[in-house]
């Protein structure tokens, strides 16, 4: 096998046994996955398995206790957010982290000023095409609806020319038409290159768009394979569901 065909074949996100514990809750407790190449994987589970916490240890935003995070083959357990931003992998919050009275194009330019500058105006204005912001690219981002503001937050995502991004309940309680913006951006990016890791709780937006589901419990990865598979296992299904008190 060629270097450049093995590189190809190994995954873009590899996590062994990632530890982070806050006092004596284990958040994470001995994780292991990995993540393709241009695939859309979905992460699922209970809240407060661990789900956050984990983008929270693969983007940087805190250090693990212990444990392994490679991205695109480098190492990157501990490293600082903007550092693993440089390297090419983004994140999406729950809560958009806009720049409230900044307008959603300057909001587009400045993800891109913080490393990826270089024809930004261009991907400003295809960004806004994709997500479908053009006719409120002048507003300020708190002027928008709140889909519209998790549509420009993912646009900051994809300023940043990720080749991984995470992505957390993106569709949460939003329109019907925006959930359609966002599943057509996430494939037509997948078709660019792009893998994705995606928390969701909508599991129809799962089934349409994740390749594969990884499933979380108390910290710890527990299966994972083809939505088929998960939805007929009744002990995963009890594990995502709750267990009965």
């Amino acid at each position: 096998m060629t270097a450049s065909a093995q590189a190809s074949a190994e995954p873009i996100l590899l996590v062994r046994g990632l530890y982070k514990h806050f006092g004596g809750i284990k958040a994470t407790n001995g994780v292991d996955l990995a993540v393709g190449r241009q695939e859309i994987a979905g992460l699922i589970g209970p809240n407060g398995c661990g789900k956050s916490t984990l983008f929270s240890l693969v983007s940087g935003t805190v250090a693990p206790d212990k444990g392994e995070i490679r991205f695109d083959g480098r190492a990157i357990a501990g490293m600082s957010a903007h550092r693993i931003a440089r390297l090419g992998l983004a994140r999406t919050f729950q809560i958009p982290a806009l720049f409230d009275n900044m307008s959603v194009t300057e909001n587009l330019l400045a993800a891109a000023a913080e490393g990826h500058w270089p024809g930004a105006q261009e991907r400003a204005a295809a960004t806004l095409a994709l997500l479908e912001l053009g006719h409120v690219a002048d507003n300020r981002a708190s002027d928008l609806s709140g889909g519209q503001q998790k549509l420009l937050e993912f646009g900051r995502a994809v300023m940043r020319q990720a080749s991984l991004i995470l992505l957390d309940e993106v569709t949460a309680g939003v329109h019907p038409n925006i959930r359609k913006i966002i599943l057509e951006a996430i494939a037509s990016l997948r078709e660019r290159g792009v893998s994705f890791l995606v928390i969701e709780h909508d599991m129809e937006m799962v089934r349409s768009v994740c390749d594969r589901i990884i499933v979380m419990d108390s910290g710890r990865v527990v299966t994972s394979g083809a939505f088929e598979d998960i939805v007929r296992n009744s002990e995963v299904m009890q594990t995502y569901l709750g267990r009965p008190q």
